[in-house]
């Protein structure tokens, strides 16, 4: 079966910064986000005559996309001690462009375990339902329920120190 290049071609110019932010969002870094977009999208290459075709295409290559972070989060060399990330500029506290809480939560989002993240990410970024999420992860409905509710709560857990770590800053600069 030939290969429609061209449709390929549209389709990811117009779904690649999507794809771009929701790995960033998964895996946390946009350098290995890239990989994993582009892996993916070699993948959906490969089968895109049957998936070109499909009712939701979106949600096969959201699939391939978790599928691709979940495999590089098992390799071994993923085990190794992580260096923190620098960002290009300092977040000022009293910011209002919302710079500091975007890096607070992806900082947050970062300690979640990988499935717990993407639940996260599927259901509130992504914007899937409860039923779509537990098909895209392969799970049941209560799973996809108790994950996401088991992860906002670690989240709001960890959140609770966050005014007084703002606070400490504040009083030290």
């Amino acid at each position: 079966m030939p290969v429609d290049f061209e449709g390929y071609r549209n389709y990811v110019g117009a779904r690649l910064e999507p794809l771009r932010r929701t790995a960033y969002l998964l895996c946390g870094d946009w350098h290995t986000a890239d990989d994993l977009v582009s892996t993916a999208l070699v993948k959906l290459l490969r089968h895109w005559p049957r998936v070109s075709v499909m009712d939701s295409p979106d949600a096969y290559v959201r699939r391939t996309l978790l599928r691709v972070w979940l495999d590089e989060r098992r390799r071994p060399w993923r085990r190794e001690a992580a260096w923190a990330e620098v960002p290009d500029h300092p977040a000022t506290v009293g910011s209002t462009d919302g710079t500091a809480d975007r890096l607070t939560i992806l900082a947050l989002l970062a300690e979640l375990p990988p499935r717990r993240r993407a639940v996260l990410v599927l259901r509130y970024f992504c914007d899937l339902s409860v039923e779509e999420t537990a098909r895209e992860l392969g799970c049941t409905a209560g799973t996809v329920k108790s994950q996401s509710a088991r992860a906002i709560e670690a989240l709001r857990g960890r959140l609770v120190d966050v005014p007084t770590r703002i606070e400490e800053v504040r009083t030290d600069g």
